[in-house]
C-alpha cells in the first residue's frame, strides 16, 4: 500500500496512490509504504529517482548499519516502534529515508518510510496532523512528531503496566494466594515484564534516533530543541520502567514465596502424619514379634488392648502437636 501525506493550509492530508499517474500530481513531504508490491518501489524509483535498498527490513542488520548518511546526501534510520495490543506485544521495524537535497522536492524535504503492518504511532500522527493545522511543517518535522508519538505511547503502555501490577498486588497482598492465584499471577507478571523490556528496548532505539538526527545537524534551532525535550521525556520513561522492573521482581518473589509456603504445608502435614504414626508403628511391629508368651494368645481382651493402646499412642502426639499450634 502506498500513501501520500501533503501539507495544505497547515493540515496533513492522506492520498492512497494506485498508480505512477496518481503519484506525479502531488508534491508530498511524507510517503508511506506498507508492505509495498515491486511495482510500487518501482513508482518510486522512477518518480523520485529513490532504491529502496533491499536490507531495509531486515531484522539481522547490524546496529552500526541502522543509522547512516548516504552518498548522496539521503539520511538511513531503522527504528523499532512498539505495538502492544490485547493480544500481545510485539516491535516493528520502520526504515526511514529522509531526503532534503532533490531539487524538485523544494525546501521541505520528502519522508519516506517503509514497513510491513500498520503502526498505531503512524495512525496517531495522521489524526493529530488532521486536527492540529500547523502541527508539521517540513519532512523533518514529520520524523520528529513520529518519535514524539512514540514516546507517549510508550508513556501509554508504562501505565498500563503499573495498572495490572496495582491489580496484582491486591491479589499478592491482600487475600489468600492459592496455587491457583499464584499460577494466574505469574502468567500475568511474565506477560506484564515482557512489554515493559520491550518498551525499555523501544525507548533505547528512539533515543539513538534522535542522538542520530541531533549530530547530523538537520534540525532546525527549534526542532532541536523539541528533539532535546522528547530525550528528556524518554529519560523519565527510563527511569520508570527501572521501577516497574523492581516491583515485577518484588512481586514474582513475593509470589514464589507464598507457593513454597503452600507447599511446605503440605509436607508439614506429611511430617506431622509420619511422626503421629511413629508410636502405633513401634507396637504393631512388637506385637508382631514370634515370642511364646504373648498377651493377646493368653488374655480374652490382648487384641482390643494392643488396638487401644495404638490409637492412645497416634492421638497423644496429635493433642501435643495441637496444643503447640503446629497443626494450624
Amino acid at each position: 500500500m502506498l500513501n501520500i501525506f501533503t501539507l495544505a493550509n497547515g493540515r496533513l492530508f492522506q492520498e492512497e496512490i494506485e498508480s505512477l499517474e496518481e503519484l506525479a500530481k502531488f508534491q508530498p513531504i511524507w510517503v508511506d509504504l506498507e508492505a509495498p508490491t515491486p511495482e510500487e518501489k518501482a513508482w518510486i524509483k522512477q518518480h523520485y529517482g529513490l532504491s529502496i535498498p533491499d536490507d531495509a527490513m531486515d531484522e539481522d542488520i547490524e546496529e552500526s548499519a541502522r543509522f547512516y548518511e548516504a552518498d548522496n546526501g539521503d539520511l538511513h534510520i531503522r527504528s523499532d516502534f512498539l505495538i502492544d495490543d490485547n493480544a500481545e506485544s510485539r516491535t516493528e521495524r520502520v526504515a526511514f529515508i529522509l531526503n532534503l537535497n532533490n531539487s524538485d522536492l523544494k525546501s521541505k524535504g520528502v519522508l519516506f518510510s517503509i514497513h510491513d503492518e500498520d503502526v498505531p504511532i503512524f495512525r496517531l500522527l495522521r489524526m493529530r496532523a488532521r486536527r492540529m493545522p500547523g502541527l508539521i511543517e517540513d519532512a523533518r518535522e514529520v520524523l520528529l512528531k513520529l518519535y514524539d508519538a512514540d514516546a507517549e505511547y510508550s508513556a501509554d503502555a508504562l501505565e498500563r503496566v503499573h495498572d495490572a501490577l496495582e491489580l496484582i498486588s491486591g491479589k499478592v497482598l491482600k487475600g489468600e494466594v492459592t496455587d491457583e492465584v499464584a499460577a494466574e499471577v505469574l502468567a500475568t507478571i511474565a506477560k506484564e515484564e515482557d512489554l515493559n523490556g520491550r518498551v525499555r528496548r523501544n525507548i533505547m532505539d528512539t533515543r539513538r534516533a534522535l542522538s542520530f538526527m541531533m549530530r547530523s545537524k538537520m534540525l532546525s534551532s527549534e526542532q532541536h530543541n523539541e528533539a532535546r525535550q522528547i530525550l528528556r521525556d524518554i529519560d523519565s520513561l527510563d527511569s520508570h520502567t527501572t521501577f516497574l522492573f523492581d516491583k515485577i521482581n518484588f512481586l514474582m518473589d513475593a509470589t514464589v514465596g507464598f507457593i513454597n509456603i503452600n507447599q511446605n504445608k503440605i509436607i508439614k502435614i506429611f511430617s506431622v502424619a509420619s511422626v503421629a504414626l511413629l508410636p502405633p508403628t513401634l507396637i504393631a511391629s512388637i506385637y508382631g514379634m514370634n515370642f511364646q508368651h504373648m498377651p493377646e494368645l493368653s488374655q480374652r481382651w490382648g487384641y482390643p488392648a494392643a488396638l487401644l493402646l495404638m490409637a492412645g499412642s497416634a492421638v497423644l502426639p496429635m493433642l501435643y502437636f495441637r496444643k503447640r499450634g503446629w497443626l494450624k
